[in-house]
């Protein structure tokens, strides 16, 4: 069997994108994955989406959209004998090869593969192309719908297809299973070892003392660290280390590895949540950009590991010796927690239902240079990868996480980098990003130059002085004030805002969304008093917006 045509891949892009309901869309994603193999499936959802390289690897393609601009037209030129057009596969593959394309000269090679590929494809397929290689499909489909198509395709509800997905992590994987295995594959997906599942997420409170008021009940209160959030994978002395974007960072982490082995008691098979901090010689905290170079470091990690040691926290247990624990209360895992670690390797927590000593232990652990607490619902179970109400921050200092979409050219001390950013928040109901503001504040000089090398390797296009990237760098911002602007199509800017850190350990689609800050945006006139502006905002039509 040849393989599906990727001009099929092509066909159904444009047809989502001249539809405008979401059953329509969904409806048409079922139809294609019905007519594609197992092994078709998982890269074709992928590409579907935006997506070029496989989830969790780490691999990236190198090779800017802006260079394949610059073979379309060369590889459109006529020749004697046309070749034959690719399938979903060998596209697939050939991503797979530029991406693993290393060393010297790799550039080179890099640039042969994606142009023997662009000589075997229409204008039409390439169009589509180059929105994939862009990460910007603008035809409507995003994660979110593509579960949805999932459990259409699989008469499965979707609850437990998005249940599936976490345990996954991957949602190649989730495809693969819903096309091969059908509903009862979905059904009985469970948390495995070695196999990263996605973190639990967690909202937002601005007031502690208000909380404790609404829920009328005792909570939970954990310090918030500065770190990167770890997941743990433990059989007898084999242990892994996985990120929150389920990359294997073991090889990185040697002390983290010791620290696991020495904190466990009496443990065959478990897996933990944690958070890996950098510190000082006396344990007290490292900024996090001191962390994220041991996240990044492959070579000389030993030596690293002297210069900036981590300390690990753990704060949950989501499977132990043979039971998954995910639906168990809080309470109960917190304290199958206590039975199997170290006291010292614990999160310090504490349990109550007064305003007054939570608003202590959050000055307790500020004190102690951490971000604030974690508040936690005693009877929450571990949902992963979802965003509710069951486990919420608590910072005294109110940080947006965006995403970098553009970046104009600096002047005068700036000049030669790519130095003021086009912040974007993430709109999960459209899979676009949309812009609040811009800024070339925040960072040192070496992190400019690191930005810009970074940013061109991302470039989409050149607009005078601005280029346009694929959105893949997050970035913590701090800010004054949300503002209204129609500057910006999504109506927002921020004002003073300031890069305080990249954010490698976050994807994209993890980013603060929009919805998140029209709801800062009301907070803002609730406490100033201005009942009558928050009212037109609440008011306002909720259609999807374009980015500019």
């Amino acid at each position: 069997m040849a393989g599906t045509p990727y001009s099929e891949l092509a066909k159904t892009c444009g047809v989502l994108e001249s539809l405008s309901g979401r059953k329509d869309k969904v409806a048409q994603v079922v139809k294609f994955l019905k007519t594609l193999s197992p092994a078709e499936a998982p890269p074709a959802a992928l590409l579907l989406i935006g997506r070029t390289t496989p989830e969790g690897s780490g691999e990236k393609l190198e090779v800017s959209a802006a260079t394949v601009s610059e073979f379309l037209e060369e590889s459109g030129q006529s020749v004697l004998e046309l070749p034959p057009p690719p399938t979903i596969l060998e596209v697939w593959n050939v991503l797979r090869k530029i991406s693993e394309t290393q060393g010297p000269g790799s550039r080179l090679r890099k640039v042969e593969l994606l142009k023997s590929l662009l000589h075997r494809m229409s204008g039409f397929e390439k169009r589509w192309f180059l929105k994939q290689l862009m990460g910007e499909m603008q035809h409507g489909v995003n994660e979110g719908l593509l579960l949805e198509a999932i459990a259409e395709l699989t008469s499965t509800e979707l609850e437990k297809v998005q249940r599936a997905h976490m345990l996954l992590g991957k949602i190649s994987d989730l495809v693969e299973i819903a096309v091969q295995e059908g509903k009862k594959g979905l059904e009985n997906v469970k948390l495995a070892l070695f196999r990263p599942l996605r973190p639990m997420l967690a909202g937002m409170c601005y007031d502690v003392v208000e909380l404790m008021r609404e829920m009328g009940q005792p909570m939970a209160f954990e310090y918030k660290f500065d770190g990167a959030r770890v997941q743990i994978h433990v059989r007898g002395d084999v242990v892994r280390i996985f990120s929150r974007r389920l990359s294997d960072v073991t090889e990185s982490l040697p002390d983290i590895v010791e620290q696991v082995k020495s904190c466990l008691r009496g443990v065959r098979e478990v897996v933990l949540d944690g958070e890996a901090v950098a510190v000082y010689e006396d344990w007290t905290p490292l900024p996090f950009q001191e962390l994220l170079r041991r996240f990044r470091r492959i070579r000389n990690v030993l030596e690293e590991s002297e210069s900036i040691p981590l300390k690990l926290w753990i704060f949950d247990v989501l499977y132990l010796d043979g039971s998954e624990l995910l639906d168990q209360p809080y309470q109960v895992r917190r304290k199958m927690l206590e039975e199997v670690v170290d006291e010292e390797y614990l999160t310090p927590m504490t349990l109550t239902s007064d305003p007054m000593e939570a608003v202590k232990f959050l000055e307790r652990a500020i004190g102690e240079g951490h971000e604030g607490l974690m508040a936690k619902k005693l009877d929450s179970p571990y949902r992963p990868g979802r965003w509710e109400k069951l486990w919420l921050k608590i910072k005294p200092a109110d940080n947006l996480d965006l995403v970098i979409v553009a970046a104009d050219w600096g002047h005068g001390r700036r000049t030669g980098w790519l130095s003021n950013y086009h912040l974007a928040a993430y709109n999960p109901e459209t899979g676009e990003f949309e812009v609040v503001g811009k800024t070339f504040k925040g960072l040192t000089d070496d992190e400019f130059e690191w930005m810009t090398k970074r940013l061109l390797e991302l470039k989409v296009e050149d607009e005078d002085y601005t280029v346009r990237v694929r959105p893949e760098i997050v970035v913590e911002v701090a800010y004054n004030e949300i503002q209204r602007s129609p500057k910006y199509p999504s109506g927002y800017a921020l004002r003073f805002a300031r890069i305080t850190r990249v954010r490698d350990d976050k994807r994209p689609e993890e980013a603060d969304t929009i919805q998140r800050i029209e709801k800062l945006y009301i907070k803002q006139f609730e406490r100033k008093r201005l009942p009558s502006e928050a009212a037109i905002l609440k008011s306002r039509s909720a259609s999807p917006k374009k980015t500019g």
